[in-house]
């Protein structure tokens, strides 16, 4: 009786599986089909067709007459083919196709700004804002899409309250890439620059940049930037309308021995180095003045010691781009040529490039140099042996020294 009960639960367990199996396959079919009706209607011919076979060739087949019941088999498998010759084709073809379709699978939804960029090249501001805005609709946190809006907000409508309120949501909005929000707070800046001409704006929006990224990538670009403003006063003037006037030229030029006094008065390093130190005082992080007051502190006033100085306060500062410091670093390592540091100093210059990451490109370069530190050393070490040997030999001419 127990072996008889376990076949029957084992039975009905496997039947509900299969009858389960076959269901999730219809119901996946349904879903799939282009036609779910016409799929049905297949189906049921189909169970009809099944139902006539078992009915019509079930007793031939028992009443010892099987050559007939194999003719009317092939029958109905014909009429079978017949019916579903369409989904074995895709059966057998739609591997294939979807290598170069991509298959059936629904594309993932995504805005197209084609129609507002198109409107904007035809000088229909407005529709493209409209274009936009529909799209924005349905991707609300959308990038490409809002610093479109605020393009043509600025540059075509020159509504610079509305392109920065379009910013302004477009950075309170979460989930935004830092470098983006960068990005349409830089653009702001520019605008503000080039069509209304302030200054003061756009340091507020790079000061933006720094209050929302302190002490990164950002910030130090940022800083940068704000040094490189200047005043308001010189973007006013830079698009006032400018007046040239052409002073008359010298006579008989070609009469004249020299021409020097003619050349326009360039400024002294001592004139450059006072301006970086008074503009580093204002603006400490502009990388581009610092480095300028350190090569004029080695080259001018062999002050080695300071140039290096200015040098690893930019090295040292956290978060300085890669290529820069490695830049920094070079720019150390040719001023300690220059200056006379010493083999050992210039090794261990080039060594800091290599130790930062020995897989980057700029480390193998520095390797190449490393290797030919002493070649590059040596005009310089024969250089200053001609100068010594040449001043020794003239003091003995020298009659005697002032002052003694």
């Amino acid at each position: 009786m127990m072996p008889f009960t376990f076949q029957k639960v084992c039975g009905t367990v496997a039947l509900a599986l299969a009858l389960s199996a076959v269901g999730w396959l219809m119901v996946r079919c349904l879903k799939r089909s282009e036609d779910p009706a016409r799929l049905i209607f297949k189906w049921f011919l189909t169970a009809g067709v099944i139902g006539c076979l078992i009915w019509f060739v079930g007793p031939m087949v028992a009443g010892g007459d099987p050559v007939d019941g194999l003719c009317l088999t092939l029958v109905f498998a014909i009429a079978l083919t017949v019916v579903w010759r369409h989904n074995i084709a895709d059966l057998i073809a739609k591997p294939f196709a979807n290598l170069y379709t991509g298959g059936s699978q629904e594309p993932i939804p995504h805005p197209a700004y084609s129609i507002a960029q198109a409107k904007q090249k035809k000088g229909l501001y407005v529709e493209a804002i409209a274009e936009i805005r529909k799209q924005l609709e349905r991707f609300p946190t959308d990038v490409e899409g809002q610093l479109l809006l605020a393009q043509i907000q600025a540059e075509d409508l020159k509504d610079l309250q509305a392109a920065e309120l379009t910013v302004e949501h477009f950075c309170a909005q979460p989930g935004h890439a830092p470098q983006n929000i960068v990005f349409a707070l830089y653009s702001l800046a520019d605008w503000n620059l080039q069509i209304a001409q302030d200054g003061e704006a756009a340091q507020r929006h790079l000061q933006r940049v720094i209050d929302l990224f302190p002490e990164s990538e950002f910030a130090l670009g940022a800083a940068h930037r704000i040094a490189h403003l200047g005043d308001a006063d010189m973007w006013l003037a830079s698009h006032d309308e400018k007046k040239f006037i052409v002073p008359e030229g010298v006579r008989n030029l070609g009469l004249l021995r020299g021409q020097d006094h003619l050349r326009p008065a360039e400024a002294t390093p001592e004139e450059v180095a006072a301006a970086c130190v008074k503009h580093l005082e204002r603006h400490p992080l502009d990388t581009e003045a610092r480095e300028k007051l350190a090569v004029i502190y080695a080259d001018h006033y062999r002050r080695l010691d300071l140039a290096t100085g200015e040098l690893e306060q930019m090295i040292q500062q956290p978060n300085q781009p890669g290529r820069l410091v490695v830049h920094w670093l070079n720019v150390l390592a040719d001023l300690q040529i220059r200056g006379g540091a010493g083999l050992e100093a210039v090794q261990q210059t080039l060594q800091r490039i290599i130790d930062r990451d020995r897989k980057a490109a700029a480390a193998e370069i520095a390797q190449r140099r490393l290797d030919l530190v002493k070649l590059e050393m040596k005009p310089k070490e024969m250089s200053q042996a001609v100068k010594l040997g040449s001043y020794e030999q003239k003091i003995g001419l020298k009659r005697g020294l002032p002052g003694r």
